[in-house]
């Protein structure tokens, strides 16, 4: 199987970005040879950074937050400048995805200190902004 061949599998299944792609190639070919097939993939909009990261932000939405969706693009090594974009309208949708996943978790307001916490560790740990934690758990919910 070809170099080509393999990336062209691995794209069939899913979005990659191209750090994601070049790092399960490179047992398979050598860097430069890796590096000139991206950049032919990209040429021909097979591989694209943009749409990974679109493909990531929907498969996560409502489930998670915008911070969360940050750190998972930075660690697949996606441009900081695809990443804001990708990220706005998670933004946009954290308050409300907050309450429905903390909905689904807890369903009602916490009754002592100790439950406020963990309350707001979940959703922090789903990647919510702090704002919008406090907001949800702190009752300030609308």
């Amino acid at each position: 199987m070809t170099l080509r061949e393999r990336a062209l599998n691995l794209l069939a299944r899913r979005e990659h970005s191209r750090v994601e792609l070049a790092r399960k190639l490179s047992s398979h070919g050598e860097a430069d040879e890796i590096a000139a097939l991206l950049d032919a993939l990209e040429s021909e909009n097979l591989l694209s950074n943009e749409r990974y990261a679109e493909a990531l932000a929907n498969a996560r939405s409502g489930r998670h937050g915008s911070l969360r969706l940050k750190a998972d693009l930075r660690d697949k090594g996606v441009p900081d400048s695809i990443i804001v974009e990708a990220i706005g309208n998670a933004r946009n949708s954290d308050l409300e995805s907050a309450r429905v996943v903390w909905a689904k978790k807890f369903g009602h307001p916490p009754a002592n200190a100790a439950e406020r916490a963990k309350q707001m560790r979940f959703l922090a740990g789903r990647g919510f902004p702090a704002n919008v934690v406090h907001r949800v758990v702190g009752g300030e919910d609308d």
